[in-house]
């Protein structure tokens, strides 16, 4: 992705138009504009083809081909929105060091108790390199720190809201067994036939084994989960019994603390959730839980203004999908 002042571009646009012979192949051309940035085709599939190698591990090629066709569109706005997030980084002078990559990557290999060696194969069996998953992972650190200004520094929680939402359900806080979860979701659709459902455990199946083999479960969260929390890594916080699918309650009260499940079949979809936190039955004042809704409280916040400071920061950008 290039950046170029808007006057030269506009002028390299049409330049590059006159030059081109009637009836000539394009090799390369502009897939979007945004602001003083492009996108061009080569970009776009230099992403797909890294999607490509990954899917390519588990499904069939008529498979791969089919689903890099759906996800194509869904692949450039989340360019697009990547370079905006990152224009607006810059304005604003936000990064993430080259220390604060390396913690973030050591951290997790110390989580699953691996070594660096073994996270570059992982990679490369995926069709990635060590230098392109930092790469991500700046993107995610980067993102992480400009929502934590624009959005979480900007949200309040007074005690009367904390009070308030306690007594709208009480009946949540009644001393409950309770688990604290992250999860990947992948829907399956109601009317999915045999393949597009094996396609999808097959996906999920890959994503399993990613997590298994060191990567960070809140980048694969963020890339993959269509659930709930997906921008904040898949964290939903403590749920208690008798709120999630049996399918998946069973599971999650069955794990250690830390500990990831395996691909979990439900009516809504293939779940991977892995337990965080856990805590025991018994009477719990509204003391005991005041962080905990409070958390509550500003995820719903955060998902609704960052929702609202997306679709305003598209509004006052230029952006062209060719």
């Amino acid at each position: 992705m290039k950046s170029l002042g808007r006057g030269l571009l506009a002028l390299l646009l049409f330049s590059w138009a006159l030059s081109v012979p009637a009836g000539a192949d394009v090799v390369d051309r502009i897939v979007a504009v945004v602001n003083d940035e492009v996108i061009t085709l080569s970009d776009l599939n230099e992403e797909l083809d890294t999607v490509r190698q990954r899917m390519a591990v588990v499904y069939k090629e008529q498979d791969v081909e089919r689903l890099l066709a759906e996800t194509r569109p869904t692949m450039l706005n989340r360019m697009v929105e990547r370079l905006l997030i990152g224009q607006e980084a810059r304005k604003s002078g936000i990064t993430a060091k080259d220390e604060e990559v390396n913690d973030a990557i050591r951290d997790g290999l110390q989580q699953r108790k691996m070594r660096l060696e073994d996270l570059v194969a992982s990679l490369a069996k995926e069709g990635t390199t060590l230098e392109e998953y930092k790469k991500e992972l700046r993107d995610h650190l980067i993102k992480t720190k400009l929502l934590r200004r624009e959005i979480r520094s900007k949200i309040m929680i007074t005690d009367e809201e904390i009070g308030a939402y306690y007594q709208k359900h009480r009946e949540d806080y009644e001393g409950k067994e309770a688990v604290r979860i992250k999860l990947i979701l992948l829907p399956v659709p109601k009317d999915a036939d045999e393949g597009q459902v094996r396609t999808i455990r097959q996906e999920a199946e890959a994503i399993l084994q990613r997590l298994r083999e060191g990567e960070i479960f809140e980048v694969l969260a963020g890339r993959y989960s269509k659930g709930p929390a997906a921008g904040a890594g898949g964290d939903i916080g403590f749920v208690e019994k008798g709120v999630m699918l049996p399918e998946v309650e069973t599971v999650a009260f069955g794990l250690k603390v830390n500990e990831t499940s395996g691909v979990i079949s439900s009516p809504a979809g293939l779940y991977i959730i892995r337990v965080t936190d856990k805590r025991g039955a018994g009477l719990k004042p509204i003391e005991t839980v005041r962080e905990e809704i409070r958390r509550k409280i500003e995820n719903e916040k955060a998902d609704k203004r960052y929702d609202e400071w997306i679709a305003d920061l598209r509004k006052k950008s230029h952006i062209e999908i060719r």
